[in-house]
C-alpha cells in the first residue's frame, strides 16, 4: 500500500513547533515526542481502521500488520528524504523516524480494538520501546513534561543538540554507533537512513504486535 504525496508529507515531517520544543527540552524529548504525537496521529488511526474495515474482513493480527508494512515503507522513505545532508540532517532525520513510528504503534493499537484517543497510547508507545517498566509508570512520566514544564539548560547549543539526539535515538531503537556512522557522510547517509530507518521501525512494529496480543508484559 502506497502512501500519498500529502500522507508522506503529513508524517514524515514533524511539526516545527514540535521540533522546537525537543531542542528547547531535550531531557523530556521522548516524552513531548509521544504526546504531541497522540493528539495528531490518533484520528488518522481511528479512520484508516474504519476504512480498512470497510473492505476486509481481517482480524488485529492482519491488521496490524498492514499497518507495520505502511509505515516502514514511510520511513524508508523518509530516511532517504533527510540523508542528504548528512550530520546536518541527522537530528530531523531520527525525530521523523520517531514520529513515523510513533503512529504506527497507533495504528497497531487501533488494529487490536483499542481506541487510539485513549491517553494510555502514548504511555504504552514509550514502554513498547523500552524507555519504561510498564504504562503507569510512563504515563506518570509524560504527566511530568507537558506544556510549560522545561528542563533549564545551561550547557552549550552543540551540548544540548547532541543530548537531543542521543533522546531520540534511544526513543527510535537507533543504537549511537551505528546512529552515527554511514549517516554522517552526505550522499551514502541516503542509503544508511532508508535501511536503518525501515528496518528499526519493522522491529518496532512486531514488539507492538507482540504487546498488544498480550505476548509482551504490560500488554
Amino acid at each position: 500500500m502506497e502512501a500519498s504525496e500529502p500522507e508522506r508529507d503529513e508524517v514524515t515531517r514533524p511539526p516545527r513547533a514540535l521540533l522546537a520544543r525537543l531542542a528547547a527540552d531535550p531531557a523530556h524529548a521522548a516524552e513531548n515526542l509521544a504526546l504531541a504525537a497522540a493528539q495528531r496521529h490518533a484520528p488518522a488511526a481511528a479512520a484508516w481502521l474504519v476504512e480498512r474495515r470497510s473492505f476486509y474482513a481481517y482480524g488485529p493480527r492482519e491488521l496490524a500488520r498492514m499497518a507495520v508494512k505502511r509505515h516502514v515503507n514511510l520511513a524508508r522513505l523518509g530516511g532517504a528524504a533527510t540523508g542528504f545532508g548528512g550530520i546536518v540532517t541527522m537530528i530531523p532525520d531520527v525525530a521523523a523516524q520517531a514520529w513515523i513510528q510513533s503512529r504506527m504503534v497507533l495504528f497497531i493499537a487501533a488494529a487490536h480494538g483499542l481506541d487510539p484517543h485513549d491517553p494510555m497510547r502514548p504511555a504504552e508507545y514509550l514502554v513498547i520501546q523500552g524507555l519504561y517498566p510498564d504504562p503507569p509508570a510512563a504515563r506518570r512520566g509524560l504527566d511530568g513534561a507537558g506544556p510549560g514544564i522545561a528542563t533549564a539548560w545551561a550547557g552549550s547549543r552543540l551540548a544540548r543538540e547532541e543530548r537531543l539526539y542521543r533522546s531520540l535515538a534511544r526513543l527510535t531503537g537507533r543504537t549511537a554507533g551505528r546512529g552515527l556512522g554511514g549517516r554522517a557522510i552526505p550522499g551514502f547517509a541516503v542509503a544508511a537512513n532508508a535501511l536503518g530507518n525501515a528496518r528499526d521501525t519493522k522491529a518496532l512494529g512486531g514488539r507492538a504486535i507482540a504487546f498488544y496480543s498480550g505476548l509482551l508484559p504490560g500488554g
